[in-house]
């Protein structure tokens, strides 16, 4: 049963509230004195390491991608490939020049590396296979087509006589003469092939590579990508990436990683405040004041002049103000 008193309170209490939270700089005085609170918390006090690890387990890798997301991505993808400023604008005008500069001077000081990467290159059964094809196809290429057969007569004739005496002195086809020549001999091609390959990308020979490759590219509008990108094809480019992370997000291997990566951020930052946390991502109070606060406020004050403040404000101002505690501080009987 509603009491008069009771309600007169409420009502005036929900008045005070509308009129105080209608202002601006109420908001923004209580945004900013929640931030001062939130900013001095460290973060085990607020949250354990298996809440957030849940919460990314949950959300990211237990829960699939929505086929809206998707075809948002690949919107996005196709609007910046196709945008107007693309045609107008270099790649030297979005990537410095001093930024390609270390990247050549870091590539070239990974001698070591570069030579291991060649050596696991050419000692690989494919490459092998694939010079082996090469020089043959060479080989027989020359004796068949070469300029001198074509530009001195009686030469191509010749040169097909000598191939065939041969393969009549030694019983075999000379392909297969080659062939075996090659495959008998292609460790030490192929070792060959590794010291041409390191002479030619020295340190010094490659750090000029790519200045030499820069200087042509820096000239060139950002919209030349379109020649390697179908943009008609995006929907399904993205979907089949969309179908790898499908796949990953699922693995033993990826909750573990990530498992593991939330537990040495999370030992390392626990006693930290989130001050300090927040900086790291560029959120100070600078920021709060100007720019999230200006985001958030508008939201409040449509929820406010929309009554849902007041509404939610009622149910427990009722449950207060009906309480046997404060009935009995009114000294209102019960059910009066």
């Amino acid at each position: 049963m509603k009491n008069n008193l009771i309600e007169q309170l409420i009502d005036a209490q929900l008045a005070f509230l509308d009129q105080e939270f209608s202002q601006a700089e109420t908001i923004k005085i209580e945004f900013t004195e929640f931030y001062h609170w939130f900013r001095k918390q460290n973060l085990k006090d607020i949250w354990t390491f298996e809440q957030i690890n849940h919460l990314i387990q949950k959300q990211i890798l237990a829960t699939p991608s929505s086929s809206s997301l998707i075809e948002q991505i690949s919107e996005h993808i196709r609007f910046a490939l196709i945008h107007p400023s693309n045609d107008n604008t270099l790649i030297e005008d979005i990537i410095p020049v001093t930024t390609i500069d270390k990247i050549a001077q870091y590539i070239t000081s990974k001698s070591g590396h570069r030579q291991a990467l060649i050596k696991r290159v050419v000692n690989n059964a494919a490459f092998s296979t694939m010079l082996t094809q090469l020089i043959h196809h060479s080989i027989q290429d020359y004796i068949d087509n070469s300029v001198m057969n074509k530009k001195v007569p009686g030469v191509g004739r010749f040169m097909k006589m000598g191939k065939s005496v041969l393969e009549s002195v030694t019983d075999t086809n000379l392909d297969d003469t080659v062939k075996h020549y090659l495959k008998k001999n292609i460790i030490k091609i192929s070792q060959l092939s590794e010291q041409v390959i390191n002479q030619q990308f020295d340190d010094n020979k490659l750090y000029h590579f790519q200045a030499n490759l820069w200087h042509k590219i820096k000239k060139v509008p950002v919209g030349t990508l379109r020649q390697y990108v179908e943009v008609t094809d995006l929907p399904k480019t993205v979907e089949m990436g969309h179908e790898i992370w499908e796949h990953i997000r699922q693995t033993d291997y990826l909750k573990q990683q990530v498992h593991d990566g939330v537990f040495a951020w999370y030992v390392r930052n626990e006693q930290r405040p989130f001050d300090l946390i927040l900086r790291d991502i560029n959120i100070d109070e600078s920021l709060v004041q100007n720019q999230l606060q200006v985001l958030l406020e508008p939201v409040l004050q449509n929820m406010i002049s929309s009554e849902h403040l007041k509404s939610r404000a009622r149910i427990y101002l009722e449950k207060f103000y009906y309480s046997d505690t404060t009935l009995k501080i009114l000294n209102v009987e019960k059910g009066a």
